[in-house]
């Protein structure tokens, strides 16, 4: 699926999302990975949604981010109370939705300004 034809030079932006992988500016990437306004982390380590743990979270909260856009996959997940707390305590917004939801939110957000992150897991 196709976000948009056009590509803001400022900052990271999800182009599109797909079979090919997600597409961050002009490169593909096959797996999970952490995207900001400024830093794209692969090798996040985290292929599954159930592979999600507060060692895994880390380097989300190193970038000190106030709202993190956790994409799940294709099908709708839920994150655990422990997990929730841990961002809570840090002051951070967290909302977990399908992949495609987070990629074209995080464009959005990303688009005015907000210090958001989107930890996309992603397995096509």
């Amino acid at each position: 699926m196709e976000l948009n034809l056009e590509l803001p030079r400022d900052h990271h932006y999800i182009r599109s999302i797909g079979p090919e992988g997600i597409r961050v500016n002009e490169d593909y990437f096959h797996g999970p990975l952490i995207v900001s306004a400024t830093r794209i982390v692969q090798d996040w380590g985290v292929r599954h949604f159930d592979d999600l743990a507060p060692e895994k979270l880390e380097v989300i909260f190193d970038m000190e981010p106030e709202l993190v856009l956790i994409g799940c996959g294709e099908t709708q997940a839920f994150l655990p109370p422990a997990l929730q707390m841990l961002f809570l305590g840090r002051n951070i917004g967290v909302e977990v939705m399908v992949t495609d939801a987070a990629c074209r939110t995080f464009n959005l957000l990303a688009g005015d300004g907000r210090n958001v992150v989107a930890a996309l897991i992603w397995d096509h």
